[in-house]
C-alpha cells in the first residue's frame, strides 16, 4: 500500500513532466451524460471503456451499489447539478454483479464498527436520536431491483425535469458486458 508520502512525491513528478496534459478537459461533460454507479474498484476504468467514453465525457457519482437511499441526499443533489450546472441531459444508473451490497449484513457490519473502536453508546444514542442504522445500512438481494429503485427515484423527484431520459443497466465487473434493465427514452412514465 502507498504511503501519502510516496503519492506526494509521485504527484510532483506527474506534475512536473506534464503528465496531466492528456487528461486536460473542461469540466462540462463532453457527451452530455451522468452515470451514478458503484464504487466497486472493478469499475474504475473498466466501466467507461466498456462504453466508449474517455477523460471529460460524462459525469460520474459513485455511492455504495449506486444506491440512492434518500431523495435529497448528496447522490440526487450530484445528480442536480450535473443537469441544472454542468449541462447533462441524460443519466445513467448502473449496478453491478457480485456487487458487495448485496451480501451486506447490517448486524454483522455493526459488530465491526464496535470491534474497530465505536463506543456502543453512540449506537444507542442513535438509534435513541430515531436514526434507524440497519436500514440506512441495508443493502439489498436483486440488483435489478437495486437499480429500478435507483432509477424510479430520479424519474419520479420532484425537481428533476421529466424530459430527461434516466436509463438502468447491469455491468459485468468481469467482461465490461452491459445489460439493459431499463430505456429512459422508452420507459419514461
Amino acid at each position: 500500500m502507498p504511503s501519502l508520502q510516496e503519492i506526494l512525491t509521485y504527484n510532483d513528478h506527474f506534475v512536473e513532466s506534464k503528465l496531466y496534459e492528456p487528461f486536460l478537459t473542461t469540466k462540462f461533460p463532453n457527451k452530455r451524460i451522468v452515470i451514478l454507479t458503484c464504487m466497486d474498484t472493478r469499475l474504475t476504468e473498466m466501466l467507461p471503456k466498456s462504453m466508449n467514453f474517455k477523460n471529460g465525457d460524462v459525469k460520474i457519482v459513485k455511492s455504495a451499489g449506486a444506491i440512492i437511499n434518500h431523495p435529497f441526499g448528496g447522490i440526487m443533489r450530484s445528480l442536480m447539478v450535473a443537469v441544472y450546472e454542468l449541462q447533462a441531459d441524460e443519466i445513467y444508473v448502473i449496478g453491478h454483479h457480485d456487487c458487495g451490497m448485496s451480501a451486506i449484513q447490517t448486524d454483522k457490519m455493526i459488530d465491526k464498527m464496535i470491534t474497530r473502536g465505536v463506543d456502543p453508546r453512540v449506537l444507542d444514542t442513535l438509534k435513541n436520536s430515531g436514526v434507524d442504522l440497519e436500514k440506512w445500512l441495508e443493502g439489498f438481494s436483486n440488483v435489478e431491483s437495486s437499480v429500478l429503485h435507483s432509477v424510479e427515484m430520479i424519474r419520479n423527484h420532484p425537481l428533476m425535469l421529466p424530459e430527461i431520459p434516466v436509463h438502468g443497466l447491469i455491468i459485468d465487473p468481469e467482461t465490461g458486458r452491459l445489460d439493459l434493465v431499463t430505456d429512459g427514452n422508452i420507459d419514461k412514465k
